[in-house]
């Protein structure tokens, strides 16, 4: 009987260790680290941010995707008590990608219990791409949703917008998108300044605007969309803004 006995305790110790182990090599297989291990990897390629919603338990995070990248997804930290730049401390997220403007932009929206860091990837011309890490601010800074700190100069088809920083005044770039009435995007451009005019680039730092936008048409209606984000990517900031060419 002791015999049975020991057999038992040690069958029972074999299938916790085994289960140890298996979950321990499902923890190590979802790493960033891990997932680029033996791949081109480019570093500061993927154009993405993050924004509480204006239900601030949600937060969405924003990518452009460039034509031909594939198996788009993002890693998250446990908490912002990281080193950001550690790739073994992000794990694989889950999230449904969804269509803004349209899918000319795209969005994962989360629910995250504590403020963590993000990274964005997706893969490209057999590499995989990534973003430079996202510190999410949902408790700490939510997003302001200001729509009345734009203002736009009716210049006959080349309105002029500009606009002021709300709370938060730690912002580093201007994300601007105008789009019609079916929330087609027409331009998208990053400034420095608080200010854009359609459809003139002389202050325009990146452009996503794979084509030369339509001249804007009179007493048509559009959007202006405009995001204030910060050196680490959190948009402090997001306004929008109907408007008509007169």
């Amino acid at each position: 009987m002791v015999f049975k006995s020991n057999i038992r305790v040690l069958f029972l110790t074999f299938l916790f260790l085994t289960s140890c182990s298996t979950d321990e090599e499902e923890v190590i297989k979802d790493t960033l680290a891990n997932m680029l291990a033996g791949k081109e990897t480019v570093l500061g390629n993927v154009i993405a941010c993050a924004a509480s919603n204006e239900d601030p338990s949600v937060v969405s995070i924003f990518l452009y995707p460039r034509n031909g990248a594939t198996n788009i997804g993002f890693y998250q930290t446990e908490s912002t008590v990281v080193d950001e730049a550690d790739f073994s401390s992000y794990t694989k997220g889950e999230g449904e990608l969804l269509d803004v403007f349209n899918g000319y932009l795209l969005k994962y929206e989360v629910s995250p219990t504590e403020e963590k860091w993000v990274i964005v990837t997706f893969e490209e011309e057999g590499k995989v791409h990534l973003s430079n890490p996202i510190r999410l601010k949902q408790n700490t800074k939510p997003t302001e949703y200001l729509p009345q700190n734009v203002t736009i100069d009716q210049n006959g088809t080349m309105p002029i917008f500009s606009w002021q920083d709300g709370a938060f005044d730690d912002s580093a770039i201007y994300f601007q998108v105008v789009s019609d009435e079916n929330d087609n995007l027409l331009s998208g451009t990053y400034t420095l300044d608080k200010m854009f005019q359609y459809y003139q680039l002389d202050n325009v730092v990146l452009n996503i605007t794979t084509e030369a936008p339509p001249p804007l048409a009179l007493n048509d209606p559009y959007k202006f969309s405009l995001l204030a984000v910060s050196e680490d990517n959190w948009v402090n900031l997001f306004s929008e803004v109907g408007f008509m060419v007169e």
